[in-house]
């Protein structure tokens, strides 16, 4: 069975007491709840990192960044490497946000390098991918996220992968407040789930977890999260809120 997984990606929100009081509110909740059949994510700009690993008390809240350089070390300034996030104890990296895609023109081969560095220090790995709108409207979607995985995973071998997560986030729903139908989640899970037995057999396709990125919200997450092939979500506007990210962690099917 696989895991099921809620992320929060808070973005560039949050100043450090802000921060710390969310992280508690959800950590109280995860407390209270005990939903041990799941795992929750909280990644905070890296200023967080630390004290938010620190304070958290629910064994299964663990903590992310939201990026990490493809460097070692060295006379990077600004840069964050892997080996510092994991130093905080945090234990996931985000790479491949369409936000850092577009932003920072961050190439597939780039992902790639990020990824095998995060593996490196023993980071796990969500690596999201998704096609914008005239990408989908032209047919072209499944073509696109194929590609992206295929390079950014291009040298990575099975024992490693078994450290990474999926998330798909289509890039014309983020932040858009539209947000893919369940059928479309699922069918595009689905076929990333295909693309992973083809390269990396059975075994680990099913094992994967594949997370829907773009504009989940408590209003949806639960039909979302009942599709075959959705095991959670990266969540951005909604984990700002403590209500609406605990009403989201709370709405998975037998919980």
């Amino acid at each position: 069975m696989r895991r099921k997984i809620v992320a929060g990606n808070w973005k560039m929100n949050m100043n450090h007491t802000e921060g710390l009081l969310l992280a508690k509110a959800v950590d109280d909740f995860l407390l209270k709840k005990e939903l041990h059949s799941m795992e929750v994510i909280l990644c905070p700009p890296y200023i967080h990192l630390s004290q938010i690993a620190g304070l958290l008390r629910a064994s299964n809240i663990s903590t992310g960044a939201q990026d990490c350089s493809d460097k070692e070390s060295g006379a990077y300034t600004g840069e964050i490497s892997a080996g510092m996030i994991k130093s905080t104890g945090a234990e996931y990296v985000i790479i491949g946000h369409s936000e850092r895609r577009s932003y920072h023109n961050e190439s597939d081969e780039l992902l790639n390098a990020k990824i095998k560095t995060a593996l490196k220090n023993k980071l796990s790995v969500i690596f999201c991918c998704g096609e914008h709108l005239d990408e989908r409207e032209k047919g072209n979607h499944f073509n696109i996220v194929k590609s992206q995985i295929e390079k950014a995973f291009n040298g990575i071998e099975s024992e490693d992968f078994a450290n990474i997560i999926i998330a798909y986030e289509p890039v014309w729903a983020i932040g858009t407040g539209v947000t893919a139908s369940s059928d479309q989640a699922q069918e595009m899970h689905s076929y990333i789930r295909s693309i992973i037995k083809e390269f990396y057999g059975k075994k680990l396709s099913e094992e994967t977890v594949l997370l829907y990125g773009g504009s989940c919200k408590p209003s949806n997450s639960a039909e979302l999260f009942s599709m075959d092939d959705v095991d959670g979500g990266l969540i951005g506007g909604a984990s700002l809120k403590e209500e609406d990210f605990c009403k989201i962690i709370d709405s998975f099917p037998g919980k």
